[in-house]
């Protein structure tokens, strides 16, 4: 790999509280220098504090691993959320962050397997074929079957609770949220990341959508292998194929793209509409195309069951009409929380402009049969959009809560998506109405 080995993870809450203020100094650090520049020039941008305070962030978040990278990699899935110096950096945590050192990885093993990969497999590399937040997968062969053999990084778990809390000042002031107003939603992103620790649980999520999601003939999901994983360690299928991320940069036709577009879109919409159960992690990382052109799911660590109620309200913003039903439209955001006691008219005014302006947009690939997901100025104009919110002083003095928790990673998959698809540049068909009845 690109990336030196780790020798060892910060286990401690002093020594990862310590990691993480040493960065806030650094960080501060920047802001001075930008500042002092600016006092003597005044069109200088925000371009090199953003590239500085993405790489010294970074770095930290990707020696700690675990919940504060997994952070990092969740929003540099948004490019509405971050700026792109950001964006791109953090997107390393998705299949490129550093690797473990072997003898960690043996300690693993005999801890949670009760003995060595060697003892495990016939054969087992000791290089990581990638490394992300949480994790990092090699490669081993057993009875004849290739296998992919995933391993948590040490103390992951444990720090869960203690990350969060380490993050939560810096998620306030990215979100323009109080600090107190952020509990729910990180009770939710806790409790996610608690399931995605562990791995017995992704394999039974992994089984569970391969059996429902059966009859897509252009979908392939990995084989588990129960008796050669753990809580820590998961064995599953070797897929042979090509990464999400190297597919697309190939000379590919755009029949192929809006095959592989339309399997992405049917399962996703599937999953959401009619089991209410969705792989909710949807990054280029998870994604493999085999030499068969078909698709391959991995990583079920992150799965969303969503609740009959929210899923009503929720989807029906999605529909063609919507916006010409006001009282409708009333319910759903009372139902969904959009609104606060404390606000004012002139506040739910221009807070109604910003929801109808959201959902006008964000709804358009479900407003025809058919949605081109090459067209740049789609997103350009959910770029912009999130830009002006974002400078709209207004809008920012109004930083309480809103909105269910079980938004978070339903909005994550739809973002997920849509931007796989617009990587793609696939032209799908709706198939899916999520505003529709489901089938009985």
């Amino acid at each position: 790999m690109g990336n030196k080995d780790q020798k060892s993870i910060p286990t401690s809450k002093v020594k990862r509280a310590a990691k993480i203020v040493g960065t806030g100094a650094k960080v501060s650090g920047n802001y001075i220098k930008y500042y002092s520049k600016k006092a003597f020039n005044k069109n200088l941008t925000r371009d090199q504090l953003n590239s500085d305070n993405a790489e010294d962030i970074y770095n930290t978040l990707s020696e700690l691993k675990g919940s504060a990278l997994k952070v990092a990699q969740m929003m540099s899935m948004d490019e509405q959320v971050l700026p792109t110096a950001y964006q791109q950096k953090f997107a390393m945590a998705q299949y490129n962050a550093p690797a473990l050192s072997y003898p960690l990885i043996s300690k693993t093993f005999k801890q949670y397997l009760g003995q060595t990969p060697e003892e495990t497999y016939d054969s087992f590399t000791k290089e990581a074929v990638n490394a992300a937040s949480i994790g990092q997968v090699h490669k081993a062969e057993k009875d004849g079957n290739k296998l992919a053999v995933k391993i948590q990084y040490p103390g992951v778990a444990d720090a869960i609770s203690s990350d969060l809390k380490l993050v939560k000042p810096l998620a306030a002031r990215l979100f323009n949220m109080k600090s107190a107003d952020l509990n729910m939603y990180l009770e939710e992103v806790e409790s996610k990341l608690i399931e995605e620790t562990d791995y017995l649980n992704e394999l039974e999520n992994g089984e569970k959508i391969r059996d429902l999601c059966g009859d897509f003939k252009d979908i392939v999901f990995p084989k588990y292998y129960r008796s050669l994983s753990s809580k820590r360690i998961l064995t599953m299928d070797w897929i042979e194929g090509t990464m999400f991320n190297d597919f697309i940069k190939q000379d590919i036709d755009q029949a192929l793209r809006n095959k592989i577009g339309q399997s992405l879109w049917d399962v996703f919409l599937y999953q959401m509409r009619e089991l209410q159960i969705v792989h909710a992690d949807p990054h280029p990382g998870n994604f493999i195309i085999t030499k068969d052109n078909q698709l391959c799911i991995i990583d079920f660590g992150c799965v969303k069951e969503i609740p009959d109620d929210f899923a009503h309200y929720y989807y029906q913003l999605l529909r063609p009409d919507i916006l010409q039903h006001e009282s409708e439209l009333q319910e759903i955001y009372k139902k969904m929380d959009f609104f606060r006691p404390e606000d004012s008219e002139a506040d739910k005014v221009k807070l109604k402009k910003v929801y109808e302006n959201m959902i006008s947009l964000l709804g358009r690939p479900f407003h025809s049969d058919k949605f081109d997901f090459s067209d740049k100025s789609f997103f350009e104009s959910i770029f912009k959009m999130g830009e002006e919110i974002s400078k709209d002083k207004s809008i920012r003095k109004l930083n309480n809560a809103r909105g269910s928790r079980d938004a978070i990673y339903v909005m994550r998959t739809f973002f997920g998506l849509y931007n796989l698809l617009h990587q793609l540049k696939a032209e799908v068909q709706l198939n899916y109405p999520i505003y529709a009845k489901k089938a009985s």
